[in-house]
């Protein structure tokens, strides 16, 4: 059977008025990523030939968002907020002559699972009209599918709606419709807004197919893979959902987490097999860990590589445009940002490294800073192979230490150290015989008097 292509349109058009924010409702993260990104994303799966987004016509930062990531999204603007039937009646003259199914989603449901819609589509490749549903353990306010003897959906039936034995069907809707491009114009132009609202209900499309004998049918999915992000509680929720996947796919390709509950990772974290991460290490954005790391506990790691057997925290930040090669040791209170350390480099207290690059096996002393920044631009520190660092010293860049150097403690080097040289920069230190002593004494006589 020749595989029948689809196109998408996300509904992305809602105020999201009860977020209590100024910012779009479908803009608000996931695993630090849009919803709506999260919806596009998903539908990749069907490999769609055409990818549509409806917004509002305030909505120019949807827009440029869903663009940035995606310039292939064509972007429909809503003029009047006339209910879902309306949005799809404002991309109708897009996609009139398109020979496939249509897939409608929203872009405030960004749990929606590949696999679920992999399923749908194959429910369109055999039925006009498809739809998503799944058990809720209390359907209350939920619009019902109603099945006919033959087994297909004859309507959604709204909860206000239904009669009292409609409502003992567990059986939801979750607002993904399908429709075969052939009967999408009828369709489409068939909804009214003949009701109390004055608005056009996509799910009326379901009614009116099977009064025209098409071929409807559903597919079940998980409740939670439909939930709709409304409020900052549900956008909460969403977040816990997404979080225990990842860390349940995480663990199920090798792994091993101590407290799975503390780790949060973002939506595009790579976890090489054999990886260790203690409790409470938060992953942003842009991370690749190699097997055979261990990430140790309290550590907030984004934009970094990290290599294999590489050793980091506890307590350790890594900052964007970290590179950490194989067996790297990061210690404690350690902060790295747009840095290379190579192989079996160590940096293993109290330290910042920026802007830097540092040869393999060198060590870096506690206390180590690198001065990258002058107040203007920010500078390059080079550290050679093997060259070691004195703790507590600073390395005014730009500079460079090169290879087997040495810089004693305490120092301030703000010229190059040459090969195997030791530079010390610090003030000449004095003794004084009997200074502590006297001292002593003078403060002890002064408080007894004060007391007197």
């Amino acid at each position: 059977m020749t595989h029948i292509p689809c196109a998408v349109i996300i509904l992305a058009a809602g105020k999201g008025t009860r977020m209590k924010s100024t910012k779009a409702k479908i803009l608000h993260e996931i695993a630090g990523r849009p919803m709506v990104l999260h919806a596009l994303d998903a539908v990749e799966s069907l490999n769609p030939q055409k990818k549509i987004v409806v917004v509002s016509p305030d909505m120019d930062d949807v827009t440029r968002v869903v663009l940035n990531d995606d310039d292939t999204v064509e972007i429909v603007v809503q003029p009047k907020t006339l209910g879902t039937g309306h949005a799809v009646q404002c991309v109708a003259e897009k996609l009139v002559k398109f020979n496939g199914n249509i897939v409608v989603l929203f872009g405030d449901t960004p749990l929606m699972t590949a696999q679920t819609l992999q399923r749908f589509d194959e429910l369109m490749q055999a039925h006009d009209v498809g739809v998503i549903g799944f058990r809720a353990d209390d359907p209350t306010g939920y619009g019902r599918l109603i099945r006919g003897d033959d087994g297909n959906i004859t309507a959604i039936r709204e909860h206000k709606d239904a009669s009292a034995g409609e409502r003992e069907i567990d059986f939801c809707n979750s607002g993904v419709v399908g429709m075969a491009g052939k009967d999408f114009p009828v369709l489409i132009e068939a909804l009214s807004n003949d009701n109390a609202n004055g608005e056009y209900y996509l799910t009326d499309v379901i009614e009116i197919a099977a009064s025209l004998g098409l071929k409807v049918g559903a597919i079940e999915c998980d409740e939670e893979e439909v939930l709709g992000v409304n409020t900052k509680t549900q956008l909460s929720n969403a977040e816990t959902i997404y979080q225990n996947r990842a860390r349940a796919r995480a663990m199920e390709n090798g792994v091993q987490m101590v407290a799975p509950t503390t780790v949060y990772f973002s939506h595009d974290t790579v976890i090489k097999p054999d990886v260790i991460i203690e409790p409470n290490v938060v992953f942003g954005p842009g991370v690749f860990v190699s097997s055979g790391a261990t990430i140790r506990a309290f550590c907030h790691i984004e934009g970094a590589l990290i290599g294999k057997n590489a050793s980091i925290g506890p307590y350790a930040r890594l900052r964007p445009g970290t590179v950490l090669s194989d067996a790297v040791k990061v210690g404690n209170f350690v902060e790295i940002k747009n840095a290379e350390i190579s192989k079996g480099a160590k940096v293993n207290h109290l330290s910042y490294v920026g802007d830097a690059k540092v040869g393999a096996h060198a060590n870096i002393g506690a206390g180590t800073i690198t001065c990258n920044y002058d107040g203007f631009n920010k500078h390059l520190t080079e550290i050679g192979e093997g060259a070691f660092i004195g703790s507590n010293s600073s390395l005014v860049a730009p500079v460079r230490i090169a290879d087997g150097a040495y810089v004693g403690s305490g120092s301030v080097i703000t010229k190059d150290v040459n090969r195997d040289a030791l530079a010390i920069s610090r003030g000449k230190q004095k003794n004084i015989d009997g200074w502590a002593k006297t001292y002593r004494c003078k403060n002890v006589k002064n408080k007894k008097t004060a007391k007197d």
